[in-house]
């Protein structure tokens, strides 16, 4: 199962104050639009994304069909046979992608210790 790229997506209170602290870091930002209230922001191959009350929580991301330079792979593990092999394995999930549908979905799980896990395609 491969899961495609992975960055941190937190719940921050100010968009921009958040942007000003990461980029003291050597994080600079790649994508999003602070107007709409999240913002990508990148430091070599790690990835944050700061998002202003779209999220409950900190998460954990995965985007199956993207690089860690959010650039598309040839061949990945749609996210519906993600799930699917996860279901499998008893995994409860939180949302579920649309097994009947092609294309961008993406499914919510949560780890033992509560922290959420979106497995979030975009392609």
């Amino acid at each position: 199962m491969e899961l495609g790229a992975f960055s941190i997506s937190l719940n921050v209170k100010d968009v921009t104050a958040s942007k000003a602290f990461y980029e003291k870091l050597g994080f600079t930002p790649f994508g999003g639009d602070v107007a709409q209230g999240w913002l990508m922001l990148r430091n070599g191959t790690t990835v944050i994304g700061l998002f202003g009350g779209f999220l409950e929580r900190n998460t954990l991301t995965f985007n199956p069909g993207w690089d860690q330079e959010a650039k598309d792979l040839d061949a990945f593990d749609d996210v519906r046979a993600i799930q699917k092999q996860l279901k499998t394995q008893g995994v409860a999930f939180v949302s579920e992608a649309d097994e009947g549908t092609t294309g961008p979905a993406s499914f919510v799980i949560m780890d033992p210790d509560g922290n959420p896990i979106l497995v979030d395609q975009h392609r």
